[in-house]
C-alpha cells in the first residue's frame, strides 16, 4: 500500500508553528492582521472565507471581514483594496475568487499592494518567483512543496511532470519544484502522447480540473501522486483529478481528496500573513 500523504496532519503542524510564532510577536508588539473581502454569496466562496477566518482565530491572527453585495462596483471594490493598502495594521489583503462577472479579476489581483498580496497572485510576486526573488508564493503550491518535504519525499534530481497550466497551480508549481532541482515538465490539453509522457514521472503533480481522469494508465510504479482536484462526484462525495482506488495500489505515495491539498492551501495563506508581519518589521 502507498504512502498516504496527511494534509491535515501536515497542515495542522504547520498552524501550531505559526500559532508559536504569532504568540512571540505579539509578545513583541508586532500583531498580525488579513483582510478578506468577499463579493457575492456564492456557496462555495463562503465555505473558503469561513475557514480562513476559523484558521486566523486559531493562530491568533486577526481578520477583518468584508462581505460586499454582488452589485458592488468595480471601481467601489478597488477604493477598497487602496485604503487597506495604506492600512499600517493590515498585513494581508485577499480578495475571494471568483468575483461577479462584472469585476475584473486581472485588475482586482493588480490593486493589492504587493507587500500584501498574501495570495501571491500579483504580477510582482510571480515575477520574484520566477526569478527567484522574495515574494509572495502562490498557496496551493507552496503548500504541495511542503507536503513533499515534511513527507520526506525527495524533489532534487526528479522527474517531475505537471498536469495543467494555471496561473494558480501549474506555472508556479514547476517554478517551485524546479526551485528544489527538480527536472520539471508541463503538460496541458495539447500535449501529444500525454500518457506516456506523465508515465514519466517521479513527481506527478494533477491539476487538471477533471474528475478521476488520472487512472494508472498515466502513472509510473512507485511514482508519488499529488492531486490538487477537487469535485464532486455522481453521489455527491469529494473526488479528485485523480482516481484514487485505481491508482493508489501502483504509486508509492499519495494525497487523498479530501484532506491532502486542499488544508494546505489555508495554512499557507496563515503563513504568508505572518511572513508580511514580520517582513514589515
Amino acid at each position: 500500500m502507498p504512502k498516504i500523504i496527511n494534509g491535515k496532519e501536515i497542515s495542522a503542524q504547520i498552524k501550531e508553528e505559526l500559532k508559536e510564532k504569532v504568540a512571540e510577536m505579539k509578545k513583541a508588539g508586532i500583531s498580525v492582521c488579513l483582510a478578506v473581502i468577499q463579493v457575492g454569496d456564492d456557496p462555495a466562496s463562503s465555505v473558503y472565507v469561513g475557514n480562513k477566518k476559523k484558521a486566523c482565530a486559531y493562530i491568533g491572527i486577526t481578520s477583518l471581514s468584508y462581505e460586499l453585495p454582488e452589485e458592488t462596483t468595480q471601481e467601489e471594490l478597488l477604493a477598497l483594496i487602496g485604503e487597506l493598502n495604506k492600512r499600517k495594521d493590515v498585513n494581508g489583503i485577499l480578495v475571494q475568487l471568483p468575483v461577479p462577472e462584472h469585476i475584473s479579476e486581472d485588475a482586482v489581483i493588480r490593486a493589492i499592494a504587493p507587500e500584501k498580496d498574501v495570495d501571491g497572485f500579483h504580477p510582482q510576486s510571480v515575477g520574484a518567483l520566477c526569478i527567484g526573488q522574495q515574494g509572495f508564493v502562490s498557496c496551493t503550491p507552496a503548500g504541495i512543496i511542503q507536503l513533499l518535504k515534511r513527507s520526506g519525499i525527495e524533489i532534487a534530481g526528479k522527474e517531475c511532470v505537471i498536469i495543467g497550466r494555471s496561473n494558480i497551480v501549474g506555472k508556479p508549481m514547476a517554478l517551485l519544484l524546479l526551485r528544489e532541482n527538480g527536472t520539471v515538465t508541463v503538460t496541458h490539453s495539447r500535449t501529444k502522447d500525454l500518457k506516456e509522457v506523465t508515465k514519466r514521472a517521479d513527481i506527478l503533480v494533477a491539476a487538471v480540473g477533471k474528475p478521476r481522469m488520472i487512472t494508472r494508465e498515466y502513472v509510473k510504479e512507485g511514482a508519488v501522486v499529488i492531486d490538487v482536484g477537487i469535485h464532486r462526484n455522481e453521489n455527491n462525495k469529494l473526488c479528485g483529478d485523480v482516481d484514487y482506488d485505481d491508482v493508489a495500489p501502483v504509486c508509492s505515495a499519495i494525497t487523498p481528496v479530501p484532506g491532502g491539498v486542499g488544508p494546505m492551501t489555508i495554512a499557507m495563506l496563515m503563513n504568508n500573513c505572518v511572513e508580511s508581519a514580520a517582513l514589515r518589521q
